[in-house]
């Protein structure tokens, strides 16, 4: 046995081989035992791809480690293939001298020459004949160890994946309560089928131990972590949770419009199971509809959410102006994906910022927010809410694919901690009688007088209204101030954010690493690793960026060169020399719907540090 601070796992095979609940099984012991842990699901884009083609690989990448990790990893230390096709599409992620465990009965003559080998040796044409292989026969096993349950031979096959992990269990020391609990919860009323997954998780991990087929058996200790109760969570789940809590303090009802987009859904699924919080949701036709409603239930008095990705966001452009010249308060959470177009539908990237920023006719300004890891996407909802119905503007709040899907340990937190939120909500005729855009003198938001509302009736529609009043208008200087009106609104909301931070050099230094939303762990992770080797590299991670943090240009303004990376071609880079125009902004970008990896930042970081 071995102690080793971190490893890196990942779990490959066909579309329906089970390897993302293989994964968020492995994941979810791992967090139970202590360790910090960040998941990357790999998904095709196609529903259902041919069996044993690149087109149909899924994987599932898992980062275990004792310290806080941030990233799911670059390379893995152990790589499960299911099939020789998933060997080949995952060579690119091993590191040297890597173990990987491959299905020996998956490896047919048929089967490598449809993955795409020239030749039957396909260790040895990947050029990692010298890595640690196992081949180990999981499917004949399988059936073996399921021969007396009265399963048939496809039935059976569906358990290998909990073969597989049983002798990744034994690799790395790790209990099989959870699994075998989640099993039969899982199963409850298919009992048959519960005992058959739990024979092979048995049968897996005796398979390992008896004969031996590692030399060494590995154990991750627990991190050290704040004291708190911990779970997993993923980065649309956390949305849904962080939506749900700013509801609670606002004392709005949640309503959601939605229309099913990847990767977006599973927010709209998560808040669908809480009706017992107040939550309603409506699937709709189309992202029109799903923002109209939510428009609709604005104007009704609730906290209203859409929630889409960024063909989706597209779509709900129009509707998006109305809700600016309204000004009634929405939440459009964007799960930004590769594009354009359908482009990369299970593919994470950055590049709708523009689109989030100007994607909208006339002179539209909203706030606009992004979440950073899948916990803080809890965070980054509450707040995009709670800016929403305070300043009575829609917010959009740009999350990706990357930690949408991800999931990490969160320590739940206590509601206690959380601000109140109070929109400024009217119910009955004021002193002087309703002006429907009178403005809070401080934020200028006008009042929300809810439908029914003695006295507080007035006008509302997508055509311009007179100021206070609130009639329609054509009059030049009524527009003009208007738009200027809804313009410092939004700016204003620069005074209730936090001050923007810089983690490093304060005062100063050689390299400031600049990115935001999805790209935090990368960033952050990669400057660490500079900043031990004595680099005077400092990062500086944006959550807000209209109106940008008050503090920004000072931070700026102290460091000898500045990059911003993101996984676009230089969006939020372009943005920030409008604002900053006196300032040099350097960029690397990467567009092929992946993150980042810490080693190509790092080497990137020292190449500038080595030009300066």
């Amino acid at each position: 046995m071995q102690q080793t601070k971190d490893v890196v796992i990942r779990f490959s095979g066909d579309s329906g081989d089970g390897m993302q609940l293989t994964g968020t099984l492995f994941s979810d012991t791992s967090a139970l035992g202590g360790n910090s842990i960040a998941t990357f699901p790999d998904y095709p884009a196609e529903i259902r791809a041919p069996q044993g083609t690149m087109a149909g690989v899924s994987g599932f990448q898992v980062h275990i480690g004792s310290e806080k990790v941030l990233t799911s990893g670059d390379y893995c230390d152990l790589l499960v293939a299911m099939n020789a096709v998933a060997l080949r599409a995952n060579r690119k992620w091993l590191k040297k001298g890597a173990t990987v465990i491959v299905d020996a009965d998956s490896l047919t003559e048929a089967a490598v020459k449809r993955a795409g080998f020239q030749t039957l040796d396909p260790f040895e044409e990947l050029g990692i004949a010298d890595y640690n292989i196992i081949r180990a026969p999981i499917s004949s096993m399988t059936k073996e160890a399921l021969a007396q349950t009265g399963l048939d031979t496809k039935a059976a096959n569906k358990c290998k994946n909990m073969f597989a992990l049983g002798i990744c269990y034994c690799l790395y020391d790790m209990p099989l309560e959870h699994t075998e609990n989640y099993l039969r919860r899982k199963f409850a009323k298919k009992p048959a089928v519960a005992e058959a997954n739990l024979l092979a998780l048995k049968a897996g991990y005796n398979y390992a131990a008896n004969t031996h087929i590692f030399t060494t058996t590995y154990q991750v200790p627990a991190a050290e972590l704040p004291k708190g109760t911990y779970r997993t969570i993923a980065g649309n789940q956390a949305t849904a949770w962080g939506l749900i809590a700013a509801s609670e303090k606002s004392g709005r009802p949640l309503f959601c419009g939605s229309y099913p987009i990847t990767p977006a859904t599973a927010i709209l699924e998560e808040l669908a199971k809480r009706k017992d919080l107040g939550v309603k949701t409506l699937q709709v036709e189309d992202e029109i509809a799903g923002i109209c409603t939510a428009i609709g239930a604005s104007f009704a008095g609730n906290m209203a959410v859409t929630t889409t990705s960024g063909p989706g966001l597209s779509l709900k452009s129009e509707a998006l102006g109305l809700a600016v010249m309204t000004e009634l308060p929405l939440v459009v959470v964007d799960v930004q994906r590769g594009g354009p177009s359908t482009g990369l539908p299970t593919k994470t990237e950055q590049a709708d910022l523009y689109q989030a920023l100007w994607g909208r006719n006339g002179e539209c300004p909203l706030v606009v927010m992004s979440a950073c890891t899948p916990s803080g996407c809890f965070d980054a909802a509450f707040m995009a809410a709670k800016i929403a119905m305070e300043h009575m503007t829609p917010v959009i709040l740009l999350s990706d694919g990357y930690i949408a899907n991800g999931s990490e340990a969160w320590r739940i937190p206590s509601m206690n901690d959380y601000p109140e939120i109070k929109p400024p909500v009217v119910t009955e005729r004021p002193e002087g009688g309703f002006l429907p855009y009178v403005r809070d003198p401080e934020r200028l938001a006008r009042s929300w007088a809810l439908p029914g509302s003695p006295g507080c009736e007035h006008r509302l529609g997508g055509l311009e209204k007179q100021d206070c009043i609130g009639c329609l208008s054509h009059d030049p200087q009524n527009h003009q101030r208007m738009v200027e009106l809804r313009a410092e609104k939004v700016a204003r909301v620069a005074n209730y954010i936090p001050e923007q931070e810089v983690y490093g050099d304060s005062t100063g230094g050689d390299l400031l690493v600049v990115g935001w939303g999805g790209t935090y762990g990368q960033l952050r992770t990669a400057v660490d690793a500079m900043r031990a080797e004595g680099k005077s590299v400092s990062h500086c991670h944006f959550s807000y960026i209209n109106p940008l943090p008050k503090g920004t240009e000072g931070i700026f303004s102290k460091f000898k060169q500045i990059v911003v990376c993101e996984l676009n071609m230089g969006q939020f880079a372009n943005y920030l020399r409008m604002n900053f125009p006196h300032i040099d902004f350097q960029q690397y970008n990467k567009v092929q719907g992946l993150p980042f990896t810490v080693v190509e930042l790092t080497d990137h970081f020292d190449t500038l540090l080595t030009r300066a």
